[in-house]
């Protein structure tokens, strides 16, 4: 069943998330909510909160340097709420261990740069090298000399190409498909909490499991934003030069894109609005799954998580029910 966008005015906290490895994170302006499934089945929780990186420094307030302070921000506090899931719902609760604490330094953190690292590296190899080179050797060898477009178009439709068979390749593993139940499972929980409705299983199940303003959407703005500045590079300019002017770019990118899906969480009555979701919607039908009642419940557990933080004075942070659920 396909939910109605809400309205701006009906959402009073907006709610956004990602999700884990058995578990899922919300996210509101202020604060974040984290539920994993342990193995025993005992839920693990964590929440905190987000200081916007807009209100440290103003001038990432800005249009364009506001998406790359969000994208930056967003990516620290995915990664390490990923490795957390991957943790949790690899273990069980130990007796007499404490809860880490961002002041504590060990193996963990290691692990976290690390997984960063290599999946930076990854992706600039696969979605902006790889494409560059081919497109460079077809033109050597088969298509003859290029305009500056259709040498962008070119490349442009490898990377869209190379991200969409990536995404049908990993959504055949069984614990990505049950990653992209629990994708499922945040967005028909965001969709209960835009709507104001009862918070409950029976609630969630109603709902579409697709959303405008997923990160799917996100990174397919990516994608096109990508063909119109990466044709600023001369075609005439060495390799090199192509490849370090691409990786220049990407903050720039990531900024236009982000601004493109901002324009239309603002403008979902707009008639260009559903052609801009399109693509992206039509994309999650491999990056979401229906998800299972259990699912949505540990979704709305990190909701819940979320929305105490979100609502609760700062100078209550040290009672024993906030500490307990520990930091990231």
């Amino acid at each position: 069943m396909s939910s109605p966008q809400p309205t701006p005015a009906e959402r009073e906290i907006l709610v956004g998330g990602q999700a884990l490895i058995e578990g899922v994170l919300m996210r509101t302006p202020g604060a974040y909510g984290i539920a994993v499934r342990r193995p025993d089945g005992e839920l693990a929780l964590r929440s905190g909160r987000v200081e916007s990186l807009g209100r440290r420094y103003p001038i990432l307030k800005l249009p364009l340097l506001r998406g790359i302070a969000v994208l930056f921000q967003s990516l620290a506090l995915g990664t390490r709420a990923l490795n957390f899931s991957a943790e949790v719902s690899a273990t069980a609760p130990q007796a007499g261990v404490a809860e880490k604490t961002s002041k504590r330094i060990d193996a963990m953190d290691v692990a976290i740069v690390g997984s960063l690292v290599l999946g930076l590296l990854f992706g600039v190899g696969i979605f902006l090298f790889l494409p560059l080179w081919v497109t460079h050797l077809a033109e050597r060898t088969v298509t003859g000399e290029l305009s500056g477009w259709a040498f962008n178009l070119i490349d442009g439709g490898l990377r869209a190409l190379f991200f969409l068979v990536y995404l049908l390749l990993i959504s055949r593993l069984p614990d990505i498909r049950r990653v992209f139940g629990y994708h499922g499972a945040e967005h028909k929980v965001v969709f209960v909490e835009e709507f104001r409705l009862p918070r409950t299983v029976e609630s969630a199940r109603e709902q579409s499991r697709f959303h405008p303003r997923c990160g799917t959407s996100f990174l397919l703005f990516v994608l096109i934003a990508s063909i119109g500045l990466f044709a600023l590079i001369p075609k005439t300019a060495p390799f090199a030069l192509k490849f370090g002017g691409r990786l220049a770019l990407v903050p720039l990118i990531a900024g236009v894109a982000y601004e493109i899906l901002r324009w239309t969480a603002a403008h979902s009555g707009s008639p260009l609005f559903s052609v801009l979701v399109a693509p992206g919607l039509a994309l999650q039908r491999i990056t979401t799954r229906e998800p299972t009642d259990d699912m949505l419940r540990v979704a709305f557990a990190a909701l819940e998580e979320a929305l105490r933080e979100e609502t609760t004075p700062p100078t209550t942070l040290d009672s024993p029910s906030a500490s307990l659920r520990g930091a990231l």
